[in-house]
């Protein structure tokens, strides 16, 4: 028996990139532990989308490789995007490296521990990325019991000028309607009440299928599910939010009133040069779409400071236009100059020190917005999933509404009442920070 420790960064669709993983170990050969100092085998699933990504993953392989000498730890493998993009570099650069393994290696992890425990590991050439898992795929779900990620599609195919995906994910591969509807209905079965689904571009699933895209069918076959909940929307691409989609997250209780809609800029010039599809015009006219439509809709979004000739005057437009409080929640990215895409080779690229003063002036002033739309849910009584107790006190509850995902955004904290983790109960919010919303559960 070999204990097996894993430690997963970046984004939810890594998380079951590494979940994926521990599932092909045999139970009758591996046991998973939490803790590093008692792993006998350490695997580092990495990110590599922006250089603090690829700076945060090689920090954590060079902090847990001390276990190596300190722990019990024969075998460190790093899987994940990194070695599918810098494989090569990588090998020079960490000898403390035993196995590299790229995002679609996860059916082999047993074959290549076995050959690195024979002292071949390092010679396993990186698969192309062309792996999807299905509804038959094993997976260990580290979500808490109550919320899981489901993954419907995998690579991309939109080209944004900046982006590394499609070199290191492939191009866009949908899994089915049925294979989907599947892996649902047994999270379901399992307790699971909340279904966040993620993609690279979710609006894109089943686009390179014939029928082309085919989300809004998926949605109907996955509210008829019974005791599901929450299914919640991630990364859903602009130019694939259509009349359709609305009036079907419209028309559906189980569907949340929130969209991960990222915009990246408001500028045309700027969006022309990141190789968007949607220009201002657009982008304003689809959020007067979604607020017609669905009034109480929660929409997060992804812009990007420091872009290749990125004026004072652009980002001065964008700041504007958050200002402006179209978004409930943002997320804000200085742009990385990243080899091998298009971007790299702009003229105009911005120093270091504007992109993080960009940076803090756009955080600023979506959180001003935050909190006045924060505010405004004082009174209003919202359903909340109760997620355990607050890492300040044990004396209050905490949790999240439909507006809140998870991971990504605040928590809501109890002040009175009980219920069970796992719960979903009424709660009328009494007060609200920047972020985070505090009330007291209503009892029906």
């Amino acid at each position: 028996m070999k204990n097996v420790s894993l430690v997963s960064l970046g984004c939810p669709k890594n998380l079951v990139d590494a979940e994926v993983m521990l599932g092909h170990l045999p139970a009758d050969r591996f046991t998973i532990v939490t803790n590093e100092a008692d792993a006998d085998i350490i695997i580092v699933n990495t990110c590599a989308f922006i250089q603090d990504a690829r700076e945060e993953s090689i920090e954590t392989i060079l902090e847990v490789a001390d276990f190596k000498q300190t722990g019990r730890c024969k075998l460190l493998v790093v899987s994940g995007c990194m070695p599918q993009r810098y494989q090569q570099e990588l090998a020079v650069e960490l000898p403390e490296v035993d196995l590299f393994m790229g995002t679609a290696d996860a059916p082999r992890i047993v074959e290549l521990l076995d050959r690195c425990l024979t002292g071949s590991g390092r010679d396993h050439q990186i698969s192309l990325p062309d792996y999807l898992y299905d509804e038959r795929t094993p997976r260990v779900t580290s979500s808490p019991f109550y919320s899981a990620y489901v993954k419907i599609a995998d690579g991309c195919a939109n080209h944004c000028s900046y982006c590394v995906i499609p070199s290191i994910r492939g191009t866009l591969r949908s899994r089915s309607i049925s294979s989907v509807v599947a892996e649902v209905e047994r999270l379901v079965s399992e307790g699971v009440r909340e279904i966040n689904l993620i993609a690279q571009d979710v609006t894109a699933f089943g686009a390179e299928r014939e029928s082309g895209p085919q989300l809004p069918a998926l949605l109907r076959e996955l509210v008829r599910i019974d005791n599901l909940d929450w299914l919640r929307l991630l990364y859903a691409y602009p130019d694939g939010v259509t009349d359709e989609l609305l009036d079907l997250i419209a028309g559906e209780a189980k569907i949340c009133n929130y969209l991960d809609l990222p915009i990246q800029h408001i500028d045309d010039q700027v969006l022309g040069a990141m190789n968007r599809r949607v220009d201002e015009a657009g982008i304003r006219s689809l959020l007067e779409r979604i607020r017609s439509r669905i009034p109480d809709m929660t929409l997060r979004t992804s812009l990007i400071v420091g872009f290749p000739g990125e004026t004072d005057q652009q980002f001065r437009k964008l700041q504007a236009f958050v200002e402006e409080g179209h978004f409930e929640r943002l997320g804000v990215f200085r742009y990385s100059r990243e080899e091998g895409t298009s971007a790299a080779l702009l003229p105009g690229q911005v120093a270091d020190r504007v992109k993080q003063a960009r940076y803090q002036r756009l955080m600023k002033a979506q959180a001003r917005v935050s909190f006045r739309k924060n505010r405004q849910l004082v009174g209003r009584i919202e359903p909340v999933l109760i997620e355990g107790y607050s890492e300040e006190t044990d004396l209050l509850l905490k949790g999240r509404c439909v507006r809140q995902a998870p991971d990504v955004d605040g928590q809501v904290y109890i002040t009175a009442g009980q219920a069970e983790v796992g719960q979903i109960v009424p709660l009328k919010i009494t007060d609200s920070s920047e972020y985070d919303l505090i009330g007291e559960i209503v009892e029906e």
